[in-house]
């Protein structure tokens, strides 16, 4: 299950921000994007997504486990995202915020799939809390394995560790690329620290010129 890039490009009316990009991201593997701020990370993952909005426009194709998705919405591509703020429900506990991104299906199966994807983050037994009872580390570790239970075939990660401390940063970039490996989802990641890309990956400098 591989994500391919064929000359994607992004532009802003006559400015190219982004030249044609060609890379292909095999399961587990990572894609890095670097640049300064307005070089169009972020817009690219949003191209990649189906979530790019005008004046901003993209080119190129994009294909995962061999299916054309630059003619999909974005509900039909099954890519996952990953922000810097989890964006977990907050009126919810940490375990109805994993079960909505399971399918439908029997609640004990479901829930036992959910429980599971806590103990895997370390998490178990806490299910009951709010998002807001968790430290920064647990909710991006929820956030984490909630985009996981939804089986993405492929995973966009937009400064997912900028707002963690250091320690938990590095100990959150282990899990994360652990997780990855473990799920075989290829994966694109934005970041400004070379830290956050994982041993192996491919990298690409966006410019601001």
């Amino acid at each position: 299950m591989s994500l391919v890039l064929d000359t994607v490009s992004i532009t802003l009316a006559s400015r190219v921000l982004v030249p044609p990009l060609s890379a292909t991201v095999g399961p587990g593997e990572v894609l890095a994007v670097m640049g300064p701020s307005g070089s169009g990370k972020s817009s690219l993952l949003a191209w990649l997504a189906g979530l790019l909005e005008p004046p901003l426009q993209g080119t190129g194709s994009v294909s995962l486990a061999g299916r054309e998705l630059s003619a999909l919405p974005v509900e039909q591509r099954r890519i996952g995202l990953l922000f810097q703020d989890d964006l977990l429900f907050p009126h919810w506990t940490v375990l109805q915020n994993l079960l909505f991104a399971l399918p439908p299906g029997p609640r004990e199966a479901r829930t036992a799939r959910a429980q599971a994807a806590l103990a895997d983050a370390e998490l178990a037994g806490l299910g009951a809390r709010r998002p807001q009872e968790l430290s920064g580390g647990q909710r991006a570790r929820v956030s984490l394995q909630r985009a996981l239970l939804a089986q993405p075939q492929a995973l966009l990660l937009d400064e997912p560790f900028s707002k963690l401390d250091a320690a938990l940063r590095e100990r959150m970039r282990g899990h994360t690329w652990q997780a990855l490996r473990a799920h075989g989802v290829p994966a694109v990641l934005v970041t400004h620290d070379p830290h956050d890309i994982p041993p192996g990956a491919t990298l690409v400098r966006l410019s601001d010129a």
